[in-house]
This record gives structure tokens, C-alpha cells and sequence, in this order.
């Protein structure tokens, strides 16, 4: 009886994991030279690996089957950690993080250059760029799918462009249909 249950159990959870869905992260040099063949809108996670909701959004938000297929579709996703240690080239530059410490790389260490490019300044904030990789806006805070929805949609099909005042945002938002299951 005990083996059956443990069984079912395992099965279950096997289950669980398989009906995931998975957002193909690439790094940020990759999606830029994607964006030379076939452009796109970079979708880029910024994150830490202490950040409580940095790893609720992985878990909630990245892993719904909706936000994957429409993030996978329509962006390059990126994550990128903005306390790692990677060396980062983009827009010419090379970025880096000359104070890491490898002692501290669960918790708060330094910030990496890049992060300080784009003047991060709160975890997670979720960067979209331009198929330029120019920044269209930073999302900062943990999102569920159904909030993510909006930016996600809104950005893929420019429709902020249009959006110059907060009353056009603000009717924009009600008018605003969500589809993603949350």
C-alpha cells in the first residue's frame, strides 16, 4: 500500500513538471544577433538569485503555458542575473562586474554593469527592448500571467507608441481584454 501511494505520488508530480511550460531563454549577445535575421522585441528578465519574487515569477508567470507560448512566439527572452558575473557585450560596450564576490553569489553582491546601463533599481524588473535593443519600458515587480498579459500584447504590437498620456494608458487598460488562464 505504502509502494502505491509513493507511486502515485511520483506520477503525479512527474506530471506536474511535464505540463510546465518552458520559455526558451537565450542570453542577451544571442538575442541581439537573432534580432539581425529575424527581428523581434526582447523580453528580458532581470533578476538575483536572493529575490523571493524574482523566483515566484519564474515559477508562476514563466512557467504558464500562455505567457511561454506568447513570449516564445512573439520575443527573444533573456534572462540575466544583475548581480552575476557574466561578461556582457551589447551596443558596443562590455559589461561586467569588476566587485563580485564569488563568496556572496546567493546573496546580495554587487551590481553588474549592466544592470547600472539600464538603471535597474528593483527586483524582478522585466526590461523590453525594441528590435534596436532600444529600452521600451522596465516592468518592475513580480506579475502574475493575467498582468504581464497587457505589457506583453501592448508592446509586441506597438501599441504604446500611441499611449502618450496616462488618461489614453488608463483607457487602454479597461478597454483591455485579457485571454492568458491565469
Amino acid at each position: 500500500m505504502k509502494n502505491t501511494i509513493l507511486l502515485v505520488l511520483a506520477i503525479t508530480f512527474i506530471n506536474l513538471k511535464a505540463s510546465a511550460q518552458q520559455i526558451n531563454w537565450i542570453s542577451l549577445e544571442e538575442a541581439v544577433e537573432l534580432q539581425k535575421k529575424t527581428p523581434k522585441k526582447i523580453m528580458m528578465d532581470v533578476y538575483t538569485n536572493w529575490c523571493g519574487p524574482c523566483k515566484m515569477l519564474d515559477k508562476n508567470t514563466f512557467q504558464n503555458k500562455d505567457v511561454a507560448n506568447y513570449v516564445n512566439k512573439h520575443y527573444y527572452a533573456v534572462k540575466f542575473n544583475a548581480e552575476g558575473n557574466d561578461e556582457i557585450n551589447f551596443n558596443g560596450k562590455t559589461f561586467t562586474n569588476p566587485n563580485y564576490n564569488p563568496n556572496l553569489s546567493n546573496r546580495r553582491n554587487s551590481a553588474h554593469e549592466l544592470s547600472r546601463y539600464f538603471q535597474i533599481k528593483a527586483f524582478p524588473t522585466i526590461v523590453f527592448l525594441d528590435e534596436n535593443g532600444s529600452m521600451i519600458f522596465p516592468l518592475k515587480g513580480y506579475k502574475t500571467p493575467l498582468q504581464i498579459e497587457l505589457y506583453l500584447k501592448m508592446f509586441n504590437k506597438d501599441d504604446h507608441k500611441i499611449l502618450d498620456t496616462q488618461e489614453k494608458f488608463n483607457e487602454y487598460y479597461k478597454a483591455f481584454k485579457p485571454e492568458f488562464k491565469g
